[in-house]
């Protein structure tokens, strides 16, 4: 596998942000920094790389918590649902854990709808629209080397909350219905949360996936 890919598990919902390149690339994608900005700061810097995008998945707060800072001290413009925009703007707005923030608001630069393919750090990212977990979720995949950053969408063994604001089982059970119809059983799946798998190890033993179409 050419691209070498970064899991920090951070803040206080154990979060996982990843940062990924090329092998030996000077360039560098980040997904949902959550939180622990000086943290993923100081990796990228002994990484020796230029981060030339930051993508976001959604917009509950521990997968933007950090958004502001990173954004701030790389110059790398922020990739944002389209449908979350305003909350990414406006998150203590939507805050509803009491606990936790306040967060940092930031403006996104890009919106991404689903549909899109983008060309950063030497790589064609497809971008597929994934709601369910919330509504404007959207999953990061990049076929030529099989990787995929679900977000909240699919974990190892498990499947993302249906009962925040926004979100539906049978919506979150198409879209991944999808993502499987998509691509190969050997993508490698990086989740928001808990451990890195693969789509045909979630087809063959998440319990919340017996009863999607088989392909």
């Amino acid at each position: 596998m050419a691209v070498d890919v970064r899991m920090f598990t951070v803040g206080p919902v154990q979060e996982n942000c990843f940062i990924f390149r090329l092998h030996d690339s000077d360039k560098a994608l980040v997904v949902d920094p959550g939180d622990e900005a000086p943290r993923l700061l100081a990796a990228i810097e002994e990484m020796g790389v230029t981060v030339e995008a930051i993508l976001l998945t959604h917009t509950h707060f521990d997968h933007v918590g950090a958004v502001a800072e990173l954004a701030r001290a790389t110059g790398a413009p922020v990739y944002c649902p389209e449908l979350e925009t305003q909350i990414l703007a406006n998150i203590n707005d939507y805050m509803r854990f009491p606990g936790f923030g306040p967060f940092e608001d930031y403006d996104a630069d890009e919106t991404v709808a689903g549909g899109e393919t983008l060309q950063l750090a030497g790589m064609d990212i497809e971008v597929v629209f994934t709601p369910g977990h919330s509504p404007g979720h959207v999953t990061y995949t990049v076929p030529a080397e099989g990787v995929m950053f679900s977000g909240d969408v699919l974990f190892q063994g498990s499947v993302g909350r249906t009962d925040l604001p926004g979100g539906d089982w049978p919506t979150l059970a198409a879209s991944i219905a999808d993502l499987m119809a998509r691509y190969p059983d050997d993508t490698r799946v990086h989740p928001g949360h808990m451990g890195i798998t693969t789509l045909g190890n979630e087809r063959a033993n998440n319990p919340f996936l017996q009863g999607l179409p088989q392909t």
